[in-house]
């Protein structure tokens, strides 16, 4: 009897083939043709498996998640999730979706916004879910599918972990349609899935749908990336390239521009700004225009680029719109934007923003108001906006596909220096260019300056893949919730089931193997050091020991006090004299011996260096765990097990032993629904009562403390920029306490926290008053994009705090919620 087909079988014999009848049913109702990656993960999902999708962007990997849905709604009571990493790819889906379905059928929860939460469909973000899970929630019943969308955000060290919360503690019977972009690792990451959660096929595309012809801008000429003669390996740089950026180099093309002239278009434009073999940007939109290669997308890395980016090409009077593409452009952006407090819109530089969308032109960052960037979105869905220059956040799932990506540069800041891109992130940005049913192909334009090397954007392009790394660490509020659970030795065991440490365990496979590999070559390195007249291993260690304080000596002797010099000399003749009477010294075949037993205490140092880390690799994230549970047990959120006989065996330490069992203690059933970075400092904050004496205002000052990052070079804030009142007094004992937090942490040999961050405090203590947008903008110093993001983290804290808190903080914060949600940040749905 022959086994099943394998995925990899099923995909290669499925090409355009559809066999099965909800699959059929289901590509009835599509108008095009499957592709063959497609057809077998659909299959495999109908087959009552989860699957691991990975393929380019734009590859369409959501039409398997569409599939999963189509399938769950065939059945009455079946519920299907579809989780997000960011609230804007959650609110799109939720719109694609409800048009889909009906507005019945959906719902939408994203901390902050609750939308029909008992639909059949519900779409959320991944943190959502994870809440969901731990709490043991009744929405989890009948759950039939969870698609994950964006799973490589896994990777992220900020956010990565609460995926693998999702995926290992989810039951067991709900299926997973997890999407993935090109990772490296795929079939790695879809092993551990088979592992913790059975049953997973890995479907695997490295094709893009719309082919991506890569291009370099030298000077006023788009010339190929890579070889098209048919003579050479498709990735062989083209030679015209190196020629040309060869002259470029030597400061042959390009010129600078002398005053003022008119462009093609006949307007008047500013010279050319960028020196030798750079054009300006309204120049390279024009030709993208003349060459029909518009839409584009220019992926600039600061917000501040990108506005500037959109100033300078308006001042060039460029306008890439019809008069009534204008006039549709208006009605949308009136409809969309009507809910806008007019003495708001000048504060939002609304007719600027809108002077540049009725001409085709547009930025996108996260520090745009959210309703500004869907209108942006839209508009370019509906190619009414032709070019839009954006931040790398845009290549994140946004559903913005263009003709043509331009990349400035090739390297980015990452917050402490000016970095590279990395392969993957190439990768992502490009896959923005080619839309799926309007192109034939899509086009990336690098943008040619001194210094770039072409066989290295080369290299950068031909590496479609990069790998996915666990960024998965035991927090306190997970270590309550599984103790809670589990109890603390089955925790112990799940932990271990995390990809983080199903990583390190095939590392450290990796790494036994390498010490054995070197352990047979030690062996033999000792053989050949032997010696017949006495220990030549002992012999070499009094020389190393004598060759090392020699150089001691002569590197530290003006810095030696009389003592030290004559404890050095005594040891130093002390050694001679041990190394002149050692049987081995008298060895003919000293030298040689000698060589031998250098080579074996190098390799012996490497060999002991592998060891090290294997034990520091083996049940890496249990000792973590462990090291977080003794900090709960210090303060008082776990208490050792009565029955357990725990305190008789602490012994001298005070610790448990890692047998011990535990229990939740009240406060930690406070923590438990606690979730967040600071999550141990809200929960003691809130069992001290810290902030019992906090009005409303400052109650929200206190959460935006709690949650906003400054920026790198933000210092220390000055008290008069701190609200006045109970709310410095609280802040005071927060920031106490959590100094003493961070040195229980630093004596646990955990990482600890960053401190309270109090820049936000005083904009939003006026913002929850009432201030007006203009005014709190201004104290806060940020865009509006960035002040509606960190009050709605604002807002979720509080939330958090209104369920959980006693009183009188639970009320306070559920009324400085209320007062918060006002104005641009109630009307913004992200």
């Amino acid at each position: 009897m022959s086994s099943a087909p394998s995925p990899a079988e099923r995909f290669a014999a499925s090409k355009t083939r559809v066999r099965t009848p909800q699959l059929q049913s289901f590509r009835s109702r599509l108008g095009f043709a499957l592709d063959p990656f497609q057809i077998a993960a659909c299959e495999s999902v109908e087959q009552g498996n989860s699957v691991l999708v990975a393929a380019p962007t734009g590859a369409g990997k959501t039409l398997v998640a569409e599939f999963a849905i189509h399938l769950a709604m065939q059945h009455a009571r079946d519920k299907v999730f579809y989780t997000a990493p960011m609230k804007a790819l959650s609110n799109q889906k939720f719109q694609e979706l409800v048009a889909e379905y009906g507005a019945s059928e959906v719902g939408l929860l994203t901390g902050d916004t609750n939308v029909n939460s008992r639909a059949r469909i519900v779409v959320m973000t991944t943190e959502v879910l994870r809440n969901m899970v731990y709490a043991g929630s009744d929405m989890l019943d009948d759950l039939r599918y969870v698609v994950l969308d964006e799973v490589h955000y896994l990777a992220d060290r900020f956010r990565g972990a609460v995926w693998e919360e999702v995926i290992i503690h989810l039951p067991l019977d709900v299926r997973l349609v997890s999407l993935s972009a090109t990772v490296s690792n795929a079939e790695e990451f879809g092993d551990w899935l088979q592992t913790v959660r059975g049953g997973t096929d890995v479907i695997v595309s490295e094709d893009r749908p719309v082919p991506l012809d890569q291009h370099v801008l030298v000077g006023g000429k788009f010339l190929d990336l890579f070889d098209s003669s048919g003579q050479a390996a498709t990735n062989r740089v083209n030679p015209e390239l190196l020629r040309a950026t060869s002259l470029s180099r030597k400061g042959g093309q390009g010129r600078r521009g002398d005053g003022r002239s008119h462009g093609s278009r006949g307007h008047l434009v500013p010279p050319m700004q960028h020196g030798p073999g750079r054009l300006d940007r309204w120049r390279i939109v024009e030709m993208l225009d003349d060459q029909n290669l518009l839409p584009a997308i220019f992926f600039v890395f600061s917000r501040v680029g990108c506005d500037q980016a959109v100033k300078q090409v308006l001042r060039s009077g460029i306008r890439l719109t019809t008069s009534d593409q204008r006039q549709e452009i208006r009605e949308i952006v009136e409809a969309r934007c009507r809910t806008l407090r007019d003495e708001d819109l000048a504060v939002l530089g609304y007719w600027q923003w809108l002077d540049g969308l009725e001409r085709g032109v547009a930025a996108h960052h996260a520090g745009l108001l959210p309703a500004f960037k869907e209108v942006v979105e839209e508009l370019f869905q509906k190619k009414l906006v032709k070019v839009v220059f954006a931040t790398e956040t845009l290549a994140l799932g946004i559903n913005m596909p263009a003709r043509t990506v331009v990349l400035e540069k090739l390297e980015k800041f990452n917050g402490e220096a000016r970095v590279p891109i990395t392969p993957g992130e190439y990768t992502q940005l490009t896959g923005r260019a080619g839309r799926r049913g309007i192109d034939v192909e899509g086009h990336s334009l690098i943008q040619w300056q001194p210094g770039l090397d072409p066989q290295a954007v080369a290299s950068l392009a031909s590496r479609r893949t990069y790998p996915m790394n666990s960024s998965f660490r035991p927090t306190y509020n997970m270590a309550v919730n599984l103790i809670e659970q589990f109890g603390r030795s089955r925790t112990r065991e799940v932990l271990e089931t995390s990809f983080a440490q199903f990583q390190a365990d095939r590392a450290v496979v990796d790494l036994a193997r390498k010490v054995r590999t070197q352990q047979e070559s030690l062996d033999g390195y000792a053989r050949s050091m032997q010696c017949h007249l006495g220990d030549f291993r002992e012999y070499t260690l009094i020389r190393r020991e004598l060759g090392d304080l020699e150089k001691q000596g002569a590197a530290r002797a003006d810095a030696q006090s009389r003592s030290e010099h004559e404890k050095r000399q005594r040891r130093l003749g002390d050694l001679r004299r041990e190394l002149r009477q050692h049987p081995c010294h008298a060895c003919p075949d000293r030298e040689q011996h000698a060589r031998w037993s250098e080579r074996w205490f190098k390799l012996k140092k490497q060999t002991d260096q592998l060891s090290a880390q294997i034990r520091s690799r083996t049940g890496a994230v249990a000792k973590v765990f462990d090291r977080v549970t003794d900090v709960l047990l210090d303060r008082g959120y776990l208490v050792p097990r009565a029955s357990s006989g725990a305190s008789s065996s602490r012994g001298g330490t005070g610790r448990l032993s890692r047998t011990d069992e535990v229990d939740v203690a009240p406060a930690g059933r406070t923590l438990r629904r606690i979730y967040g970075d600071r999550d141990l400092l809200v929960a003691e904050s809130l069992r001290l009562g810290l902030w019992n004496m906090l009005d409303v205002p400052s109650m929200a000052a206190m959460a935006a403390t709690l949650v906003y990052e400054p920026r790198r070079d933000e210092g220390m804030v000055s008290e008069r920029f701190l609200p006045r009142g109970e709310f410095r007094t609280a802040l005071d004992e927060t920031q106490k306490l959590w100094a003493e937090l961070d040195d229980l942490e630093q004596e646990h040999r955990l990482p600890g926290s960053i401190p309270p961050a109090p820049g936000l405090a005083l904009a939003m203590h006026r913002w929850a008053r009432g201030a007006s947008l203009d005014s709190v903008l201004e104290d806060a110093e940020l865009a509006a994009g960035d002040f509606v993001r960190w009050t709605k983290q604002t807002i979720d804290l509080l939330d958090q705090l209104s369920v959980v808190a006693d009183l009188p903080v639970g009320p306070t914060a559920r009324q400085a919620l209320d007062a918060v949600r006002r104005g641009i940040v109630s009307y913004s749905a992200v």
